[in-house]
C-alpha cells in the first residue's frame, strides 16, 4: 500500500479555535479581517492544493531528483507547473505586507499551511520557504529602496530567495567565513567567496534568485563582529525592475543527497557579484537571525508535517495489512487474518505517533499565535512578553518537531516491516527526507545549546519564566478538578522535576560550562515532554467540556483517549531525560581525544 496523505483539517480547526481561540488574533490590530471563517476558508484551500497538486509530486520528485547542467538546475517534471499554480493561488504572498501586494494574514495561519505542505512535498516547501525567510530579512533590515524593488517580486513569487551562510571550511562557526564585500563607487558592493549547502541556489522556478550572503568588508574586525549581509541577485534588475545583466554569480555543483532530492542544494560561487548591504556594517549576523528564527520555526514544522504523513500512512497500512489473530482472540472473522493494527506493538507505535504529533501541533500553533502578538498588539509590554516566549521555545520546536518527524518516520517503516524499507510504499523516502531537518538552520545539538547557553539565563530567567509561570498556572487552577485529575497530576509532577533540573543545571554551568554541553540535549527533550504535556492537559480539558456538551463526542472521546495515552507512556520518557541531564559531565569528558 502506497503512503496517503490527507490535510488533518479537523484536528487542525479543533487546536486553532477550541484550544487556542484563535479568533484573537483578528483583535490585533491589521489582522481585522483574519477571522475563524476566514482561517477555514482558506486551510480548505491549502489542503486541496497540497493533496491533489503537490503530494502526487512527492514521490516521482524523489525518484527523478534535480539535474545540473551547463550551469543549469532544472526541477524534476511537474513542480514547475506545480509551482505556478503556487504562485497563482496567492500562497507565497498569504503573509507578506499589502504595501508589497501580500494578502496581510497572520504568522499563524501561514504556519499551519507550512505543515500541510510539509507533509504533503517537504522538497517542493523548500523553494517558498526561503523566499519567505528572504521577504522576512529584507522587510525587518533593507532600505526602503531594496525593499520596493525586491519585496513585491518576492511576495507574489515570481522572484525566489535564499540564505547563504555556510561555507566549504565552516558551519556553525560563522566567525570563520572568508567571503569578501569590496566597496564600490556607486554604493553598491562587489561580493567574492564560496558558499555551500545554498538549498535553492540555483533552479528553473523563478525568473530571478535573490541571495542573502553573509560576507565581511575589508576592515572588518574579527569573528562574528565582523559580518556583515549582502542582498546578491542572480539578475541585476534594470531600471524597470525587469531582470537584466546577469550578475557574477554561478552554481558550481548540485550536492547529491539522503534525501529532499527534488529540492536543489547548491555550491553558489560568488566572483565580483554586485550586490547592496541590508543594515549597517559589520551588523548582518543580527539581520540573518531575523531570518534563521523563522526558519527554525519553520524546520519544526517541516518535522511535524513529515510525523503526520507518516502516521497517516502506517494506518492505512496497519488497517489493511492481516497477519495472525489478535492475542486475544480473533476479532475479524471474516477475515483469513486479522489486520496488524489489533497488535499491541503496532498499536503502540501509532498511539505513540499521533499523541506526539497532535501535542506538537498545539504547541507550535501556540507559538506561531505569540509571533503574531509579538508584532501586532498595541501594549509593547505584551508584545515583550509574547516575544520572550518565541524566543525560549524556538530551539525546542526545531530540535524536537525534528526528532518527531525523523522518529514517527522509523515507526512508520517499522509498522509497514519490509514493505516500508522499499520505495514504492513511500515510508521510507520519509526518514530520509526527515534526517536533513535534524542538521540545517542549527543541527539539534546546537538547538540545545542555545536554550541552555542562552535561552535560560536571558533577562536573569525572564524568558524562562514566561513558560512556566502559566504551566503553574494552570496546574494550580486545575488540580482540584476532578475530570482532570488523572492528566494534572503526571503533568504537575514532570514540571515539579523540570523546574528542579533548570535550577540544577543552572548552578553547575556556572561552574563548568562542561556541564551545560552534557545536560543541554536531555534538558531540551525533557523540556519539550512537558510542554508537550501542557498542551494536552489543555486539549483533554476542552475535550471533556464538549463531551459534556454533546459536541462531535466520537472526536473529543479519541482526543481524552489520547491524552491519557500520551501521560502514561510517552511523558514518562522524561525521567530518564532528567537522569541524564542531572548526571553531569564527568564520564562524557573522562576520554583524552586521541582515546577515541
Amino acid at each position: 500500500m502506497a503512503a496517503t496523505y490527507k490535510a488533518p483539517l479537523r484536528d487542525i480547526r479543533f487546536v486553532l479555535h477550541d484550544v487556542l481561540d484563535v479568533s484573537r488574533i483578528s483583535r490585533l490590530p491589521g489582522y481585522e479581517d483574519a477571522t475563524p471563517d476566514i482561517f477555514d476558508a482558506v486551510l480548505e484551500e491549502a489542503a486541496k492544493m497540497c493533496e491533489n497538486e503537490l503530494f502526487p509530486l512527492n514521490r516521482p520528485g524523489d525518484e527523478e531528483g534535480c539535474t545540473f547542467e551547463n550551469g543549469v538546475v532544472r526541477t524534476p517534471r511537474g513542480f514547475k507547473e506545480a509551482y505556478a499554480t503556487f504562485i497563482e493561488g496567492g500562497w507565497t504572498a498569504l503573509a507578506t505586507h499589502p504595501e508589497y501586494g501580500g494578502q496581510g494574514l497572520p504568522k499563524t495561519l501561514n504556519f499551519v499551511v507550512e505543515e500541510m505542505i510539509c507533509s504533503a512535498n517537504l522538497a517542493f516547501g523548500m523553494y517558498p520557504g526561503l523566499s519567505a525567510g528572504a521577504y522576512n530579512a529584507i522587510a525587518a533590515h533593507a532600505s526602503d529602496e531594496l525593499k520596493a524593488r525586491y519585496l513585491p517580486k518576492l511576495s507574489d513569487g515570481t522572484w525566489s530567495g535564499t540564505m547563504c551562510l555556510t561555507e566549504p571550511h565552516c558551519g556553525t562557526d560563522l566567525g570563520l567565513i572568508r567571503t569578501k564585500a569590496v566597496p564600490a563607487d556607486d554604493g553598491s558592493f562587489r561580493i567574492t567567496g564560496t558558499k555551500i549547502f545554498i538549498s535553492a541556489g540555483e533552479h528553473d522556478l523563478t525568473e530571478n534568485i535573490i541571495h542573502l550572503v553573509l560576507a565581511k568588508l575589508p576592515d572588518a574586525p574579527e569573528g562574528t563582529r565582523g559580518i556583515s549581509l549582502f542582498l546578491v541577485p542572480k539578475f541585476i534588475p534594470d531600471a524597470n525592475g525587469a531582470p537584466a545583466e546577469r550578475n557574477g554569480v554561478a552554481c558550481g555543483a548540485i550536492e547529491h543527497k539522503m534525501g529532499i532530492k527534488a529540492s536543489a542544494t547548491c555550491v553558489l560561487n560568488f566572483d565580483d557579484a554586485v550586490g547592496w548591504m541590508v543594515g549597517k556594517p559589520h551588523r548582518g549576523l543580527q539581520a540573518m537571525f531575523t531570518m534563521m528564527n523563522v526558519a527554525r520555526l519553520a524546520v519544526g514544522m517541516q518535522g511535524l508535517g513529515i510525523g503526520e504523513a507518516a502516521y497517516q500512512g502506517a494506518v492505512a497500512y496497519a488497517l489493511d495489512r492481516t497477519s495472525g489473530r489478535a492475542l486475544t482472540g480473533t476479532k475479524y472473522p471474516d477475515r483469513s487474518a486479522d489486520p496488524i493494527v489489533v497488535h499491541p506493538d503496532v498499536r503502540r507505535n501509532l498511539m505513540t505517533m499521533r499523541a506526539l504529533n497532535e501535542g506538537a501541533r498545539a504547541l507550535s500553533y501556540w507559538i506561531g499565535t505569540e509571533i503574531d502578538v509579538s508584532h501586532h498588539h498595541p501594549d509593547p509590554a505584551v508584545r515583550q512578553e509574547a516575544d520572550d516566549l518565541v524566543q525560549l521555545m524556538t530551539p525546542i520546536i526545531k530540535a524536537f518537531l525534528t526528532d518527531l518527524g525523523f522518529d514517527n518516520a522509523n515507526r512508520g517503516v517499522q509498522i509497514y516491516g519490509g514493505h516500508g524499507y522499499i520505495r514504492e510504499h513511500g515510508m521510507e523516502q520519509y526518514v530520509r527526507d526527515a534526517r536533513i531537518t535534524q542538521l540545517y538552520e542549527g543541527t539539534n545539538g546546537i538547538q540545545a545549546m542555545d536554550l541552555v547557553g542562552r535561552k535560560l539565563s536571558a533577562g536573569m530567567g525572564r524568558l524562562l519564566r514566561r513558560f512556566f509561570h502559566p504551566a503553574d498556572a494552570y496546574i494550580a487552577a486545575k488540580k482540584s478538578d476532578p475530570a482532570l485529575k488523572e492528566l494534572i497530576g503526571p503533568f504537575a509532577k514532570a514540571f515539579q522535576r523540570l523546574q528542579q533540573a533548570t535550577a540544577g543545571l543552572a548552578q553547575k554551568a556556572m561552574a563548568n560550562p562542561d556541564e551545560a554541553g552534557a545536560a543541554a540535549s536531555p534538558y531540551l527533550r525533557m523540556f519539550a515532554l512537558v510542554a508537550l504535556a501542557f498542551m494536552w492537559a489543555k486539549m483533554a480539558e476542552v475535550a471533556t467540556v464538549k463531551i459534556a456538551a454533546g459536541e462531535d463526542v466520537d472526536f473529543h472521546q479519541r482526543k481524552l483517549k489520547t491524552a491519557r495515552f500520551f501521560m502514561e507512556q510517552v511523558l514518562p520518557e522524561h525521567l530518564a531525560a532528567f537522569a541524564v541531564a542531572m548526571a553531569g559531565a564527568k564520564t562524557v569528558m573522562a576520554m583524552a581525544d586521541d582515546e577515541f
